[in-house]
């Protein structure tokens, strides 16, 4: 399984058009995993050549709330996060191909929980997150999703 899943016009995680956000691109793996390649350019760098822990947070962020989503814009389940810890391990480099995780580990009624991870290209643990998350009020309709943006976009 390597599905892609669905990306925002604005959200600075996700969104294709933010001029200055990430533009993640997230595929399910499995079906409780999420994976993304990401090369952080030197506008997000903290120290010279390092990734700014901030940046490394939200991109953990991003990777524990797609963990639950899924892949059809319409059925997403979008959780917000109740609570993130973050360990980081090691200097997460700039310029250099870095892959993220996101994998579900408990699904409980309205919450869950996740974990995600950044790797460096030999498979390095870099940092790492655990997260509770909680879902979304059922207010949130269609019409906030194209406003969104949501939906997924070709490569």
């Amino acid at each position: 399984m390597n599905i892609k899943q669905p990306n925002a016009r604005h959200c600075f995680a996700c969104g294709v058009e933010n001029p200055i956000g990430l533009k993640l691109k997230f595929y399910q793996t499995a079906d409780d995993e999420v994976t993304a390649d990401f090369t952080a350019p030197n506008n997000y760098q903290g120290y010279p050549g390092i990734l700014h822990g901030g940046v490394i947070a939200t991109i953990l962020d991003e990777a524990v709330g797609r963990a639950f989503m899924g892949v059809d814009p319409r059925n997403s389940n979008f959780m917000y996060t109740a609570e993130l810890k973050i360990k980081y391990k090691k200097k997460v480099p700039i310029g250099q191909p870095l892959k993220i995780v996101g994998k579900q580990v408990k699904r409980m009624r309205w919450t869950g929980e996740a974990q995600a991870f950044i790797y460096a290209e030999d498979g390095t643990l870099l940092a790492e997150a655990s997260a509770i998350l909680v879902d979304l009020p059922k207010e949130f309709s269609g019409q906030q999703l194209e406003e969104l943006g949501w939906k997924v976009y070709p490569d």
